[in-house]
């Protein structure tokens, strides 16, 4: 059974988090690899430049931002499977920079993906 958590970046790292990829198109500010502890950057899996920067953070357009970025999920098949993947062998924990622990590309990637278990 598929196990997918997301936790911000920010967060210290913890053994229950299994594999640690970072779905964020830039790297989260003032950390180093070291300290993120990631397996992999997946950027081809965050939202596109011109998504990222149309709802920027704006809980009201977040339906539109939810919508959209599916649509990219969609278009992006090989990159959903990546993660699917990861999440087949161990706990997959999906770790993102954005303040908004409700309102972020994590959120709904994991319910994306949770839709193949």
């Amino acid at each position: 059974m598929m196990s997918i958590r997301i936790k911000r970046a920010y967060e210290p790292a913890a053994a229950e988090d299994g594999v640690r990829i970072l779905v964020d198109r830039l790297w989260p500010r003032g950390l180093t690899k070291e300290k993120l502890q990631i397996t992999a950057w997946l950027k081809e899996v965050a939202p596109s430049n011109a998504l990222r920067q149309q709802v920027h953070h704006n809980p009201d357009q977040w339906d539109q931002f939810v919508s959209a970025y599916r649509q990219e999920l969609a278009a992006n098949p090989q990159a959903v499977q990546t993660l699917l993947e990861y999440a087949r062998q161990d706990t997959l924990t999906l770790i993102y920079g954005a303040r908004d622990t409700v309102h972020n590309q994590a959120v709904v990637l994991k319910q994306y993906l949770e839709k193949y278990k």
